[in-house]
């Protein structure tokens, strides 16, 4: 039945779940941007901000008694400043885009209603998925930052586009070209799910010393950041070492589909660039972290690869699937 699909209609809504995916990879680093600028807080009311659609650009557009009101409502000492208001804002227009595409991509699966019914209710799951995220950016602001809320919340975006990432790439199943992953070798299923593990563990220690940063910007107020470092966690270190593993592994992947396609598969060839790029790029923004006073700037980039590395991951690993199911068929169909 999945034959069935038209080859414009899997373009169309392939094209449309690859620019919800990226948008969402975008959202994570715009929400990394507020929360390394400490303007989780800049608008500190919800779906308002500061009682207003469109936030306001002055002090002085706001009540006198601004202070008392949020104060009142649980929300002490809270003081008006445009660039977190506005840094936050843009975060939530960001959230609202991507309910928007999330609602197309979901429209588009009509299409798959009666030829792949997964990748219907997949859509859907994600739609209503986006619609609690919204609940929980909510409850983000109502706990006043809680950390495992926060970390709840980019965790649930994980999920959301890989969600999609396997959806959009289930659609498209029939159309990946059948190719011998006999030539592969025999571990690399499995080496290639031990790495997707050590990404998993390597962000939650990452999670385990962003606490610990927020515990130090809260605690050490006034302090160079270079001075931070004396503070770390031994987990710090742990995660710092533990990227060489990482680099090391998703190397000996790269190269091993390298010898296999000789970069002939288009898709495997562009993720492997990717998953190595994103490694690279996160592993030196690591080291600016680490040795230039955990610039702030560095930080949603170094979470934005993180997501990109998994993802880049995932995408072989399903992709690789599908493959394997492909030359089954065809070996079946031969016979």
């Amino acid at each position: 039945m999945a034959n069935l699909i038209n080859p414009q209609t899997a373009l169309y809504f392939r094209r449309v779940g690859i620019i919800t995916i990226f948008a969402i990879y975008m959202l994570i680093l715009v929400g990394g941007i507020v929360r390394a600028s400490g303007a989780g807080m800049g608008c500190p009311d919800w779906p308002t901000c500061f009682g207003q659609w469109i936030p306001p650009t002055d002090e002085s557009q706001l009540p006198a008694n601004y202070h008392q009101i949020y104060a009142d409502s649980g929300y002490k000492d809270t003081q008006f400043n445009a660039f977190k208001t506005w840094t936050e804002y843009v975060n939530r227009l960001c959230g609202v885009a991507i309910g928007l595409l999330i609602f197309m991509t979901a429209y588009a699966s009509r299409a798959y209603h009666k030829t792949d019914k997964t990748v219907f209710y997949l859509s859907m799951a994600a739609f209503f998925l986006v619609g609690f995220q919204g609940w929980l950016g909510s409850t983000v602001v109502a706990s006043n930052l809680r950390p495992v809320i926060i970390t709840l919340h980019m965790l649930l975006a994980w999920f959301l586009v890989s969600l999609l990432i396997y959806t959009v790439l289930r659609s498209q199943r029939t159309f990946i070209p059948t190719i011998n992953v006999n030539v592969l070798p025999g571990q690399f299923k499995t080496v290639l799910i031990v790495a997707m593990a050590m990404t998993l563990l390597q962000v939650a220690m990452g999670t385990q010393v962003r606490q610990a940063v927020d515990v130090l910007a809260n605690s050490q107020v006034g302090i160079d950041r270079a001075f931070w470092r004396e503070s770390f966690p031994i987990i710090f270190y742990v995660h710092r070492s533990f990227s060489s593993l990482i680099l090391f592994t998703n190397s000996w992947l790269v190269w091993k589909l390298y010898r296999a396609y000789r970069g002939r598969v288009v898709f495997l060839h562009r993720m492997s660039l990717a998953l190595i790029s994103c490694i690279v790029i996160a592993i030196l923004v690591g080291v600016s972290l680490d040795r230039l006073g955990m610039p702030a700037v560095a930080q949603p980039l170094h979470l934005l690869m993180a997501n990109l590395i998994f993802g880049a991951q995932f995408s072989l690993f399903v992709y690789l699937r599908y493959a394997v199911q492909n030359m089954q068929n065809n070996s079946m169909a031969t016979q």
